[in-house]
């Protein structure tokens, strides 16, 4: 795994900020907000991208690490993030001393419409003077180009493609590299969740839909992001992406490789709704067949990391569908909000909350929701409120609902050989 978000760009890094509920909201630094509702969110923009290529020096193989220079060199910032996220997560997971066969190895980007604000930027300088633009806009506005650029620099020669689907791109693309494995002869997938680079129209677009918090709290970013507040008033976004390497589970265990856990199963629907407004009944449907689909009891379940945007409707209809899931089980099981400390991520939120929940079962340890100052008095579940809980977990749900209706929902469990 690897990982990019304001709360760390490791994994240790992550999962102690994340234990320790440290909000990673501030006022957007580069973003112009001044024409826009919206002021705050999770913001990476100002990263030094050539700091953490020098720490790779030595420790990726030479050519790769040329390679990754090279391409560097021209792409746009989240096209950067993507060849950091994939060139980290691929050497995290021992692949390049122990390398597979590259004509088995899928290349999977979660996401749609990724590099808005470099788009958004190009078209500002066309009007100002066209033949001034980035002669490879052409390539690099395709979200496929970061696909390409992560196949080029890991020399990934199975299935490549790009996956959207909204908020639940992440679990689409997990859900896409197990059937890569299961039915198209590939040993491993590299699914990366790209970093959504938002521009100020995208961000004033969605204030004026009424899908993101932009009233209250913009002198208080840290607060901002409320999961399960009776305050909450819709999401924060987010600058974040992570990369999930999965391999068929003979070959590493052949290998002796680290195995952070085991992937029981993906499962989608849609609710039949181009609207963003989640369905309990579509919410319900899912988790039921994803159980079923994975031979596994409610009450096998220990955890659930959930969507939990901190929108007025969304975070009940989870509730109120996780409750009809799980029955009498839903007293027992614990519950936490990712978002509440690093916003909303977007496309990548499926990869980079997985990662936090990967590591909370690894580490028995689940990390807070933040900002719950007055509950609200429907949601009379376990959130893990205002602190760090010691928890085993065995199985936990990750649940993804985006826009449009669009849900997917993964089980993952502890490894154990």
């Amino acid at each position: 795994m690897s990982i990019h978000t304001p709360l760390g760009d490791n994994l240790d890094e992550y999962l102690k900020n994340l234990i320790a509920g440290r909000s990673a909201i501030t006022r957007w630094k580069t973003l112009d907000t001044l024409r826009i509702y919206p002021k705050v969110g999770a913001d990476l923009s100002t990263y030094d991208v050539a700091a953490t290529v020098a720490t790779l020096e030595g420790r990726l193989p030479a050519e790769t690490f040329r390679r990754l220079r090279k391409l560097l060199s021209r792409a746009p910032w989240s096209t950067q993030l993507s060849l950091l996220l994939a060139a980290r997560g691929f050497l995290d997971a021992g692949l390049f001393v122990d390398p597979p066969d590259e004509t088995k190895v899928a290349t999977i980007v979660a996401g749609h419409n990724i590099n808005v604000n470099y788009q958004y930027e190009t078209r500002i300088a066309f009007q100002e003077e066209p033949d001034f633009i980035d002669n490879l806009f052409s390539l690099h506005g395709l979200d496929t180009d970061h696909a390409g650029s992560v196949s080029e620099l890991l020399q990934a020669k199975g299935p490549i493609y790009t996956v959207g689907g909204a908020c639940a791109s992440g679990n689409n693309a997990l859900r896409s590299a197990i059937d890569e494995i299961r039915y198209h002869d590939v040993d491993v997938a590299v699914v990366v969740g790209a970093v959504l680079d938002f521009s100020p129209v995208d961000l004033h677009a969605m204030a004026l839909m009424g899908a993101i918090t932009h009233q209250s709290f913009n002198d208080e970013p840290a607060r901002a992001s409320r999961p399960f507040d009776t305050r909450r008033e819709g999401f924060v976004p987010a600058h974040g992406g992570a990369t999930l390497i999965v391999e068929n589970l003979e070959r590493a265990k052949r290998r002796g490789a680290r195995i952070y856990a085991e992937v029981l199963g993906v499962e989608a629907n849609a609710d039949a709704n181009h609207l963003p407004q989640p369905s309990e009944d579509g919410q319900f449907r899912l988790m039921s067949k994803l159980l079923r689909q994975c031979g596994l009891r409610p009450e096998q379940v220990d955890y659930v990391s959930a969507h939990a945007t901190s929108t007025p409707l969304g975070d009940l209809t989870e509730i109120r569908s996780i409750k009809r899931v799980f029955g009498d089980h839903a007293k027992k099981l614990r519950i936490n909000a990712t978002k509440s400390m690093l916003g909303h991520t977007c496309w990548a939120a499926p990869c980079v909350e997985s990662v936090a929940a990967i590591l909370q079962m690894n580490a028995g340890v689940l990390h807070p929701s933040i900002n719950v100052d007055e509950l609200d008095p429907e949601i009379d579940l376990d959130i893990c409120r205002g602190k760090a809980v010691e928890q085993r977990v065995n199985v936990l749900m990750k649940n993804s609902f985006g826009f449009g209706g669009i849900n997917c929902v993964s089980l993952l469990k502890r490894f154990e050989d």
